[in-house]
């Protein structure tokens, strides 16, 4: 059973930034691949980005709405997976979940496992 606690989550002025940080415990962290999510009050969970197991982060995936904007990485020997968001904007404002599975595909669909969320409130 994998425990993950996410962190770091709060509130920024549109054009700032936040780290995101997502703990890991209870399994083996470099056999999953990482990914995040977030879900906005009144809308379903939508995929932001994804990282695959090895140590080097390739290959990873974002969505078009995050993309260049934010960057998944990963520490293996801390057990850490993090998002960087710059130029945050309103609309990025959500609960954003750490979530990790076997494969890609796991992660983008049914992960296997979930964190309990980090607000994070970008105000215009």
């Amino acid at each position: 059973q994998v425990q993950l606690v996410e962190s770091g989550g709060g509130l920024v002025q549109a054009g700032g930034s936040l780290r995101l940080s997502c703990a890991a415990s209870g399994g083996s962290f470099s056999g999953y691949v990482m990914g995040w999510f977030r879900q906005a009050p009144g809308k379903d969970r939508e995929f932001v980005a994804a990282i695959s197991r090895s140590g080097s982060g390739i290959p990873i995936y974002y969505a078009d709405y995050v993309k260049g904007r934010f960057t998944i990485s990963r520490d293996n020997a801390k057990n850490t997976v993090h998002l960087q968001m710059n130029s945050l904007r309103p609309e990025d404002t959500a609960v954003y979940y750490c979530a990790a599975g076997t494969t890609f595909v796991e992660v983008h669909t049914t992960p296997d496992y979930w964190g309990q969320g980090t607000q994070v409130t970008v105000s215009s």
